[in-house]
């Protein structure tokens, strides 16, 4: 009788420097699908307030955030654990594009929930109590005012880096170019 190799789970591949892993695949394509979704939140409110879709999209706008938060976050350390066996990076402009992504992806909701924290209204993401309430003359104009300011903009520059990062990414899938949408499909 052979001993035959104890099987392994092939189907949780790690990261190797020819392609992404299964954490690493979940982790990107759960956060396309809730960016889709939050950015479509975002453009309904913007340009179609109180219609049907504003009215099924916007109550989720802050739920999808926090899952998107938490899942950047879930997504940073990974990529920090992972980080000598992953693909390498294209160019320094993929490498800043890279930065700029994970930056936004965890500033973004940051500030978002200082200005619900600032705004004194309790937060409850899922029905998870995150944030108490507080009297409202209490008001954290600062927070509320910062976040006025910064969210959405910085939403759109996100939306923008979005773009850019498919758009980059098809890009790179003519022939002589490095084709990364492959390391990210599995």
């Amino acid at each position: 009788m052979h001993d035959q190799p104890a099987p392994h789970a092939t189907w949780l591949s790690p990261d190797t420097p020819a392609r992404y892993g299964t954490v690493s695949r979940a982790l990107h394509w759960a956060m396309a699908a809730g960016f889709a979704w939050i950015f479509a939140s975002a453009i309904a409110h913007a340009t179609a307030r109180d219609s049907a879709l504003d009215s099924l999209l916007w109550p989720t706008h802050k739920h999808v955030g926090s899952v998107l938060m938490a899942l950047a976050l879930l997504r940073a350390a990974w990529a920090l654990a992972q980080a000598r066996q992953r693909p390498p990076g294209v160019s320094v402009l993929a490498r800043l594009g890279h930065g700029a992504l994970y930056a936004l992806m965890l500033a973004i909701p940051a500030i978002g929930l200082l200005r619900q924290y600032g705004s004194g209204r309790a937060f409850a993401p899922l029905g998870l109590p995150l944030m108490p309430g507080f009297d409202a003359s209490q008001k954290m104009e600062w927070a509320v005012n910062l976040g006025g300011l910064l969210h959405g903009e910085l939403g759109w520059a996100l939306l923008a880096l979005v773009v850019g990062h498919i758009a980059a990414a098809l890009w790179h899938q003519r022939p002589g170019s490095t084709p990364v949408l492959r390391r990210m499909m599995g």
